[in-house]
């Protein structure tokens, strides 16, 4: 996708083949997140997710960082406020915990640092892929900041407790091998690599069962937040067993072909 221009813009959406991509695009203030581009992004969202052509999505940044977080000035003003109107805090929550549990896989393509809510925006990707000389931190701890739960959690089940103790309550920044360690990262390459590594990722994930790999992402997740739906999962394995995907699966297996879902 072209190099946007400086005064950047909301999110944009871009579709090639079976591959969804969403930029932030506001590289002067290092993709940081405006009110509009809450709405903009879950309303992309429903677009990937209601098109059966698509079968991966990549969220990532322009520029030299993947994103700076939410804008602090909009957090502010929510705080100054005494009307009962959205926090910031919880329209962002919103937005990234529908990420989490969107139908297709997801990737985030690290170009870059991630900072502030943003961490959470990329945690809440299926896989993570960045480049070396990326960073993050959650400030939360500086700026006197609660975080909201469903972002505690996600650091919690899928860091682990002492990383998560580590990362919001020092509120300390920690480089990409250290992001690696901990299990941030999926995968960690040099900036030349990324884009490589970014579609040998995508490629398979595209070419596997479409309902099968949704199935069985909704049950990962809920296992994780300890809110398993059994009846669900059990229903969607018994009705994959019947499927057309097994079939075409077996059937490819068998002529040792790549399957066409």
């Amino acid at each position: 996708m072209p190099d946007a221009a400086d005064t950047g813009s909301s999110p944009l959406l871009d579709v090639s083949g079976a591959r969804a991509t969403i930029r932030l695009n506001r590289p002067k203030h290092l993709n940081r997140l405006q009110a509009e581009d809450l709405d903009g992004l879950v309303k992309l969202f429903d677009r990937v997710e209601a098109d059966p052509a698509i079968r991966v999505l990549v969220l990532t940044g322009t520029g030299r960082a993947f994103s700076a977080g939410y804008d602090l000035n909009s957090v502010a003003e929510r705080a100054k406020s005494t009307s009962a109107q959205q926090s910031a805090d919880s329209a962002f929550e919103v937005v990234v915990n529908r990420l989490e549990d969107l139908g297709v896989p997801t990737i985030c393509r690290l170009n870059g640092g991630v900072y502030g809510g943003s961490t959470d925006l990329a945690l809440a990707c299926d896989f993570r892929i960045g480049v070396d000389t990326a960073e993050m931190f959650m400030p939360a701890a500086r700026l006197g900041l609660h975080y909201y739960r469903s972002g505690i959690k996600r650091y919690v089940t899928r860091l682990g407790v002492d990383n998560a103790k580590m990362l919001f309550l020092t509120a300390q920044k920690i480089t990409a091998p250290e992001m690696l360690r901990i299990g941030y990262l999926t995968a960690m390459v040099a900036s030349e690599f990324l884009d490589e590594e970014v579609d040998k990722l995508g490629t398979i994930l595209a070419g596997n069962a479409p309902v099968a790999m949704a199935g069985m992402k909704r049950a990962i997740n809920e296992f994780a937040r300890g809110e398993l739906d059994d009846a669900g999962a059990d229903q969607r394995h018994r009705d994959s067993m019947r499927g057309d995907e097994i079939k075409e699966g077996i059937k490819a297996f068998a002529e040792k072909r790549a399957p066409r879902f």
